[in-house]
């Protein structure tokens, strides 16, 4: 049986990839840093390479890294209303495939989709290394779309509320400043910082 490598997609874990296309009827190759580009005929290359207006991303997945993988997608399912895909064709559950992997990569990866599809996919890969720093990249989760002042403010406590209990932490709230309306910074059960907005 093949395992995955530190840093490798799990073999049996669906680990999309992100890809940008052009229209393959009118298009041109540019090789920037080693890779090549196919771009629109007289596309700006600049915009193109760098997601500009013909950029096309036909699918993303979120990645992870944490100590505790299923823990921490289990947390995310209930935060999202996500859910665990079914296992691997030849196994009943996702312990009997953990448990048909070598030891040092069993509990290494786990993840979580969008039942509706509409969503990208979680993914949690174990890493040796814990946080040091605050994340570049974070979730922003939308409770109170459309909602403004205490309506607004109502709705990211009562879902504030709902996650502290499953594990995560109040950080502090960014309060409505004439630009943007109120938000909640959040850490999930390993400390990764999301927002409830």
């Amino acid at each position: 049986m093949t395992t995955p490598k530190q840093g490798q997609p799990h073999p049996h874990i669906k680990h999309e990839r992100m890809f940008v296309e052009a229209d393959p009827e009118r298009k041109t190759h540019v090789t920037h840093g080693g890779m090549g580009y196919d771009l629109v005929e007289n596309g700006p290359a600049l915009g193109a390479l760098y997601g500009g207006s013909r950029a096309s991303v036909k699918q993303i997945q979120v990645t992870f890294d944490c100590a505790e993988p299923e823990r921490v997608a289990r947390f995310w399912c209930e935060v999202l209303g996500y859910v665990v895909p079914p296992p691997p064709e030849g196994f009943a559950t996702w312990d009997d495939f953990d448990r048909a992997l070598p030891p040092e990569h069993q509990g290494s990866a786990f993840a979580c989709v969008d039942p509706s599809g509409v969503g990208p996919q979680l993914f949690f890969q174990r890493v040796p290394e814990g946080k040091v720093v605050k994340n570049r990249v974070h979730l922003d989760v939308r409770v109170g779309t459309g909602l403004v002042g205490e309506e607004r403010l109502a709705a990211l406590e009562a879902e504030c509320a709902r996650l502290v209990a499953l594990g995560a932490v109040r950080v502090r709230l960014l309060p409505a400043d004439g630009d943007d309306e109120s938000c909640l910074v959040m850490q999930d059960i390993e400390g990764n910082e999301f927002c409830l907005d």
